[in-house]
Order: structure tokens, then C-alpha cells, then sequence
């Protein structure tokens, strides 16, 4: 297996590592090869299915028609 240093590693990340191994009952070698393989991990995304879904979220309900003086009507009326 290769190895891997790291230098001039923040106290407070070192405190977080050291404490999250200790809470999954690691080493804090361990938890750090842990830590890296899960950003590493590629997650495939479906371009189809996100883009529907985009869509759905942007779709503006029917006779609802927001222009900029509408939305500065509304924004004033959240203002005290």
C-alpha cells in the first residue's frame, strides 16, 4: 500500500478528524482514508430526471404572472 503525508494540517481540522475517528471507533489514519474515498466516490446523475425536476419547481402556477413591479409590491409588503 502507498502512504500518504500531510503537512501543515489547521489544529482545528486535526481536532474535528481526531474526534469524528473516536466517534466511529477509528484510527485516525482510517477515518481519514474514510473521508477520502467518499469524496472521491463519483455519483452518476441522470440529466433527464434533474432537469424535470428543475422544471417542475420553476413552473409559475396559472394567472400568476410576476413582473418586476409585482415583485416590488410584494417585497415592499414584507417590509415593517
Amino acid at each position: 500500500m502507498a502512504s500518504l503525508t500531510l503537512k501543515n494540517i489547521p489544529q482545528p481540522l486535526l481536532r474535528q478528524l481526531k474526534d469524528q475517528a473516536a466517534r466511529h471507533r477509528r484510527s485516525l489514519n482510517h477515518e481519514v482514508i474514510v473521508c477520502l474515498e467518499s469524496l472521491t466516490q463519483s455519483v452518476v446523475v441522470d440529466a433527464d430526471s434533474l432537469l424535470a425536476k428543475a422544471r417542475q419547481i420553476r413552473r409559475t402556477p396559472k394567472k400568476t404572472r410576476l413582473t418586476d413591479r409585482t415583485l416590488t409590491l410584494l417585497k415592499a409588503a414584507g417590509r415593517p
